[in-house]
């Protein structure tokens, strides 16, 4: 399989996910602004959320994932079966545990994650209750996120990938036509997450029975090979969930700041998502398995050369997206959200918090592309020390930069922290023999900053000033950022190609 077309395809299937998804914060935005409501709801999402990144898409699927593609590799598909049946069978038990303790627990996870809350009974009350609906959430996407490490090591990329638009079906259908039969409509939105969740892994079922990988029950937790990702899940939830944890934290910070702090870094955050989900996701989840497998056959100069083509790809496509961000975040933010409630000041509050997320951007999506440059060789430990040292970083410059810039500060701390984290990440690759950058870096540098640069300069005077952007209806907003976008987008692939970027330059296969 050609990996280049397999990250388009996951990419593509990532794109429709998000486009869904803005559609989905514009329904939101639209009917719910950002007030009380919105702050309970993205409180109580946000921790099976955080969960479900801690637990099911970060340390289990780079425990799990490694270890399956060796058992693949070297002791064959019954075996693999074996395995996937009795890790899938403790996972459920384990989740079954987590989930009820949650939704009892919840009013303590609620005053825990937003303690600001507690000054207001009502609006405390609110998110305990979303809470216990959403919690399920967990349960459900950890099972999707085994389903999807199981069917990625088959290279079966594209489904896995298109889940997540149930989610975002979930959540349109929800708002729109269930909201107004609630007493109080924004618990629709949680039980959007519910039915979201089992939908994603129903979704799965089929194509786990054709690849003859369904699990069954097989309880056997001394299992050598479930005992051996357990052993790695315990560091690699610290290692994999830097990110995450600020982000908690930063909500924790944001509940004590003025009403409606919380929903701006959230609408600034699903932004910063769409490019870091699109490009770095998307890398993260093509390469582990290939990694996996070249450690298992000890190809390491395989190895070397497909991270590196991973970092050249995302230099190539995820530094323009942080420029961009940076720049047309007004008509970006205007055109999706100031509708309805979602007010000008929403608009300026939410871009101060967007650009300072982009200074990180880059970071953040290098960490998806260097993280499995070490766990494809099961080594957690190098990680965990970054990520200790990245989230004291992270709570260090929260402290510093609150006062000043208020809840900016904490969208700018967690960029930093990630550069810093992306940085390290790199050097531990270097130091450790794993990584040899090849040939050309310099001058391939050199050719991305000359159209990045065009680029920025398109953007800046295609996109104009705030102003009008505010004022125009949907329809002209939708057209002119059309407009902008692809201009920006022309410039810079047109400045690639002149520059001598070639597409077929950057065509690589996946290991078999």
């Amino acid at each position: 399989m050609n990996l280049l077309k397999a990250l388009a395809t996951v990419s593509s299937m990532t794109f429709l996910s998000r486009i869904l998804g803005f559609v989905r914060d514009f329904v939101i935005a639209r009917i719910f602004g950002a007030g009380v409501m919105t702050d309970a709801f993205f409180v109580a999402f946000k921790l099976p959320n955080l969960l479900r990144r801690l637990f099911a898409e970060g340390a289990f699927s780079q425990a799990f994932v490694p270890i399956l593609g060796e058992y693949k590799n070297r002791l064959g598909d019954g075996e693999a079966k074996r395995l996937v049946d009795r890790v899938a069978t403790l996972l459920l038990f384990v989740l079954v545990v987590v989930t009820l303790l949650g939704m009892a627990g919840a009013p303590l996870l609620v005053y825990i994650s937003a303690p600001g809350f507690a000054a207001e009974p009502e609006k405390f009350a609110l998110t305990v209750e979303l809470t216990r609906i959403t919690f399920p959430y967990i349960l459900f996407m950890s099972l999707v996120a085994l389903a999807g490490g199981v069917l990625n090591t088959w290279n079966r990329f594209a489904l896995p990938a298109f889940t997540p638009v149930l989610l975002n079906l979930a959540f349109i259908a929800m708002a729109l036509f269930a909201a107004p039969w609630f007493a109080r409509p924004v618990l629709a939105l949680g039980w959007a997450v519910f039915i979201g969740g089992a939908l994603q892994l129903v979704f799965q079922v089929p194509s786990l029975r054709r690849i003859g990988m369904l699990p069954r029950f097989a309880l056997d937790w001394r299992d050598a090979g479930v005992r051996r990702i357990l052993k790695l899940m315990a560091p690699a939830v610290l290692g994999v969930s830097v990110s995450q944890v600020s982000l908690l934290i930063n909500t924790i910070f944001a509940s004590f700041l003025g009403t409606g702090s919380v929903s701006w870094l959230y609408y600034a955050d699903r932004l910063m998502e769409f490019p870091s989900g699109m490009l770095g996701a998307a890398l993260g989840t093509i390469l582990l398995p290939s990694l996996a497998k070249y450690h298992a056959g000890q190809k390491l100069d395989e190895y070397s050369r497909l991270l590196d083509w991973g970092l050249r790809l995302t230099l190539l496509l995820a530094a323009p997206a942080a420029v961009a961000l940076a720049i047309i975040a007004v008509p970006l933010i205007a055109t999706l959200f100031h509708h309805g409630a979602f007010a000008a000041d929403d608009v300026f509050k939410t871009r101060d918090a967007l650009v300072a997320y982009s200074v990180g951007l880059l970071g953040l999506i290098l960490v998806k592309v260097l993280a499995p440059g070490f766990y494809a060789r099961q080594n957690v430990r190098t990680p965990v020390k970054i990520g200790v040292v990245t989230l004291c970083v992270t709570q260090a410059l929260n402290l510093a930069l609150i006062g000043w810039l208020k809840h900016a500060g904490l969208a700018l701390s967690i960029g930093l922290a990630a550069c810093l984290n992306a940085a390290l990440l790199y050097r531990g690759l270097r130091l450790q023999g794993i990584y040899t950058p090849q040939p050309g870096w310099r001058v391939f540098l050199l050719r991305l900053a000359a159209a990045l640069l065009a680029m920025g300069a398109a953007l800046w005077f295609a996109a104009g000033g705030p102003g009008p952007w505010l004022e125009w209806r949907l329809a002209a907003r939708l057209w002119r950022l059309a407009l902008v976008v692809g201009c920006g987008a022309g410039v810079y692939f047109a400045t690639l190609w002149l520059v001598g970027f070639r597409l077929g330059d950057f065509r690589r296969r996946a290991a078999e």
